[in-house]
């Protein structure tokens, strides 16, 4: 049995397979060990995994996440190791999983819109090339956080139509002391404005949101993936923001030149396919 695990920052999607089959699908909270320590990762993975895949014989784990960078790795894979009791342990980043999934072994582009956002030209084996994505302050355009930061901060500074406002602060019940509080104080920030996509959806046949959401994919698209060889290779994505927002998504991209490729909400399926395959 193989236990895959494909985390971002909001929840992580548990699989356990066998001989390429499906036999187990479990939630969990996000783990990202880039806000979290090993202590807190293996708490979370004591409370919420091991009760549901003890006394499995798990030959390995294969864990994609967010936050996975090369210094953080371990922190992750010690954690499993503190909990599981499995053969092997690999770690690898959500954005491996991205071009696992969305381009098997063939080279391509692949993308994450999602809680974040990040992108890679991928070989067909390993990412070798990777605009750093630098986190929803400095960059990840056009990601959930980004969308909703940018629909925040138009929102109180007053450049958007003030029903639209209103029913914003009315639908989360939120005062502009407690919006600054939870994004500068609390926990998870990145979250929390990835947590306002919905609204974007609800007002998405509005021009002023639907020129906000396009305008964040053209930013992603002009400062990350034209760095890549975007005119021989499509551009894949993955990610809920991805696939909820894939007709914008289309349009910001053809007016950057680019072509989009597959879209896909998550990576697991394309991911049992290759380790399956492999």
């Amino acid at each position: 049995m193989i236990l895959i695990a494909d985390s971002g920052s909001t929840k992580t999607h548990w699989c356990i397979i066998e001989n390429g089959e499906k036999v187990k699908t479990i939630f969990t909270e996000g783990i990202n060990p880039y806000f979290q320590t090993q202590e807190e990762i293996k708490k979370e993975l004591i409370l919420s995994l091991f009760p549901k895949v003890t006394g499995l014989p798990l030959q390995s784990v294969i864990f994609y996440g967010a936050g996975c960078l090369p210094e953080r790795k371990q922190v992750v894979r010690n954690a499993i190791a503190e909990t599981l009791q499995t053969e092997t342990i690999e770690v690898h980043s959500d954005l491996l999983a991205a071009a696992h999934a969305l381009c098997g072994r063939e080279a391509g582009i692949a993308c994450i819109l999602g809680t974040g956002s990040n992108s890679c030209f991928y070989d067909g084996k390993e990412i070798v090339s990777n605009v750093s994505s630098l986190g929803f302050i400095l960059g990840d355009e056009g990601s959930g956080a980004a969308l909703g930061k940018t629909l925040v901060g138009d929102l109180l500074k007053n450049q958007l139509p003030e029903q639209l406002k209103e029913a914003f602060l009315i639908r989360y019940n939120l005062s502009v002391a407690e919006i600054i509080d939870r994004v500068y104080r609390k926990p998870f920030p990145n979250r929390f404005l990835a947590g306002f996509t919905p609204f974007l959806i609800e007002y998405i046949d509005l021009p002023q949101i639907q020129l906000l959401v396009r305008n964040c994919f053209r930013a992603f698209f002009q400062r990350n993936v034209a760095q890549y060889d975007y005119h021989s290779y499509n551009v894949h994505l993955m990610g809920s923001v991805a696939f909820f927002f894939q007709d914008l998504l289309k349009k910001a991209a053809e007016e950057c030149g680019m072509k989009t490729g597959k879209i896909m909400r998550q990576p697991m399926d394309g991911l049992i396919d290759y380790h399956s395959k492999k």
